[in-house]
């Protein structure tokens, strides 16, 4: 289970995905039958940041025993 608090600080959400679009970071929430509930985590100023942030969550899960994670998105 992976709870990431977004960069503005306003949602903390149990995400199932992490992916880099661009400069952006986006978290797959929830999947339907007729629908797929994305949101963006965060927004940086390029996509080597978005990256960085990204091997960051990845370094935080694989540091991690199977159990809950929590990772807050940087500002920058």
């Amino acid at each position: 289970m992976l709870w990431l608090l977004t960069q503005n600080k306003q949602s903390l959400l149990n995400v199932k995905d992490v992916t880099v679009k661009g400069k952006n970071i986006e978290g797959f929430i929830e999947n339907s039958l007729l629908d797929q509930w994305n949101k963006t985590l965060g927004k940086y100023e390029s996509n080597e940041r978005a990256l960085e942030i990204l091997n960051e969550i990845f370094m935080k899960v694989e540091e991690s025993n199977g159990f809950s994670i929590t990772f807050i998105m940087p500002e920058k």
